[in-house]
């Protein structure tokens, strides 16, 4: 056992001073005031940083020079979390967009040998697609957009996947194949889409919880026409990811939408890509060559295409915006997502009996220190 001190402690709503976190065996033991730590445990020092919950990130790409797409093996799995881990994410989802079926099935197989096997971080998979709308493709490629099948179905239910998310346009699917995916295990999310406010409703009556990069590859809410946004911003059981690196979504719309939602529905991801721990100005998606420039990932004609973004730039980026502050950061990149995935009895929160999956943050926001079940990584 070993106590982490001299820090202040993530608490959900408040920060505690003078206590200390004791882990043992990849779990956190209890909090306690720092004059009961036991005589015979070794101190770790804080230093005065924020100890905070790993972050849990539900769509990511890529990182670390590798694109889970172009790479869809344990290896690459294992590179893009081990490079996310540098920015305090210690859970994500490795994403595979719309692809051909036989690389989804790699993609599957590599998810279900890294879980097998215990990487650290993997907690599942999030395919974005391929039941899109091709009018919202984004870099997504259309020729590899198709309509609902029963292949799809029987690759979730023949391999151990964790927790799975689905992408998929709610208007290009029928209600029953969403309600089959729920019943399945799935968790269904809304995302490159033309659906109405009617269709999304329906949807979440028929399972759908998430929406993915909430304002990108949508229609914008308009007065008389609320869409999917209008719908994802009413709904208060939903959840909605939103990339916040400013390039996305404008900081006065995501602020209006964390006003709307709260920090117990909204979820930060970065959906990164390759470039994210690396100095990569460019990267290869398939036959489209994407450069990084400016802090974004685009195409040759400046579509976005997945972010350059990190965990901890997007707390940061988001502890600053008018109303908010660290606490609701971190709860939107901790707390939150692990509630969405249904693992929120064992990560996301600093509290007895969790994983030790912990962040230390300096004072500019910058992950210095990331445990994953107790070890430093």
């Amino acid at each position: 056992m070993f106590a982490l001190s001299n820090g202040k402690i993530y608490a959900g709503d408040t920060w505690l001073e003078n206590h200390s976190v004791l882990v043992d065996n990849g779990k956190i033991v209890k909090i306690c005031n720092v004059e009961d730590i036991p005589s015979s445990c070794p101190v770790d020092d804080l230093e005065g940083g924020f100890l905070v919950p790993g972050f849990v990130d539900v769509q990511v790409n890529g990182g670390g020079g590798v694109l889970l797409n172009n790479s869809p093996d344990k290896s690459s799995i294992v590179t893009v979390a081990a490079a996310h881990r540098k920015f305090g994410t210690t859970s994500l989802a490795p994403t595979f967009i719309t692809d051909e079926k036989t690389k989804m099935q790699e993609m599957a197989g590599a998810v279900e040998t890294a879980l097998m096997e215990n990487s650290p971080g993997i907690k599942g998979i999030h395919f974005e697609g391929p039941f899109l709308n091709i009018e919202r493709k984004g870099v997504h490629d259309a020729k590899f957009i198709r309509l609902m099948d029963d292949c799809f179905l029987k690759l979730i239910a023949d391999h151990d996947l964790g927790q799975v998310i689905v992408t998929l346009a709610p208007e290009k699917v029928t209600l029953d194949y969403i309600r089959t995916l729920v019943e399945a295990g799935a968790i269904v999310c809304a995302g490159h889409t033309n659906a109405t406010y009617d269709q999304t409703q329906a949807a979440m009556d028929a399972g759908l919880t998430g929406f993915t990069h909430l304002h990108n590859a949508m229609p914008a809410m308009q007065s008389r026409k609320p869409g999917v946004i209008g719908a994802a911003l009413e709904n208060q059981d939903c959840f909605c990811g939103v990339i916040a690196d400013g390039h996305h979504v404008h900081w006065a719309t995501l602020g209006t939408t964390l006003a709307a939602k709260g920090a117990d529905r909204i979820m930060l991801v970065t959906d990164a890509m390759s470039s994210v721990g690396t100095d990569e100005t460019e990267f290869m998606l398939g036959d489209q060559r994407i450069d990084v420039r400016d802090g974004k990932c685009v195409t040759a004609e400046g579509v976005l295409a997945g972010s350059a973004l990190d965990m901890a730039t997007a707390v940061r980026n988001v502890s600053r915006l008018p109303g908010q502050s660290l606490l609701s950061a971190v709860k939107m990149a901790s707390t939150t997502p692990a509630t969405f995935l249904g693992l929120n009895d064992k990560i996301g929160k600093i509290q007895s009996g969790f994983d030790a999956d912990l962040v230390l943050l300096n004072k500019e926001v910058e992950a210095v220190r990331t445990w994953i079940a107790g070890e430093q990584v």
